[in-house]
């Protein structure tokens, strides 16, 4: 499974912020969002549409306008919250589900504490937010909790990947589509990306 990973200067500037120890809450939740934003860009490229017509100011046309319901929007709690808004300012009618796993550091295996989602994830797939791919364990459990729940087609947008967390997902999900902004070089011993940008939750929320 080859990620899609973002190629674009605005996403490489906001990355930046986020890596910077400096960067304070505050401008990290700005630089996030903005990141989020083109992230959600690419997660949705792949929406069906169809043709409509309408009046413009000066004559009829055809245009393509998306079709079918938007698919679900499932940060993974916490840290995936901050990713929320971003996708709702392009999915605006989207349902948002939420799945809420912490991670045991003494096995680095997700354990779930609580998931809640539309009924009708069949009829429109849905989308994992999370900022941090690392180890893969938490985004291998959301996935497989949406796929118990009906979905089919679900797409993975995270901050930051590494090779180890990729490698995981394509083992246990190969139809699952992966959208990044960067690929870093791997794990620590603790499990955390480096060179990375921290804890992504404790960060955006002031928590540490």
């Amino acid at each position: 499974m080859t990620p899609r990973v973002l190629d674009h200067p605005v996403a490489a500037d906001a990355l930046a912020a986020l890596r910077r120890a400096e960067t304070g809450p505050v401008a990290f939740r700005a630089a996030l969002s903005r990141l989020a934003l083109l992230l959600a860009a690419e997660a949705t490229r792949g929406l069906p549409t169809a043709s409509v017509a309408i009046t413009t100011p000066l004559m009829a046309a055809e245009v393509p306008v998306l079709a079918g319901k938007p698919p679900c929007l499932v940060p993974v709690l916490r840290a995936g919250l901050a990713l929320v808004d971003a996708f709702l300012t392009l999915l605006p009618e989207a349902p948002v589900a939420h799945y809420g796993a912490w991670r045991d550091h003494e096995t680095l295996q997700p354990v779930e504490y609580y998931f809640k989602s539309p009924p009708d994830l069949a009829a429109r797939g849905a989308i994992v937010l999370d900022p941090m791919l690392a180890t893969g364990g938490t985004a291998v459990a959301a996935v497989a909790r949406l796929k118990q729940a009906g979905a089919t087609t679900i797409t993975l947008a995270a901050v930051l990947a590494a090779p180890e967390g990729l490698a995981a997902v394509a083992a246990a999900h190969p139809d699952v589509t992966i959208v990044v902004a960067a690929v870093d070089r791997g794990l620590d011993h603790r499990g955390y990306i480096v060179p990375g940008l921290g804890d992504a939750g404790d960060r955006t929320f002031a928590t540490a």
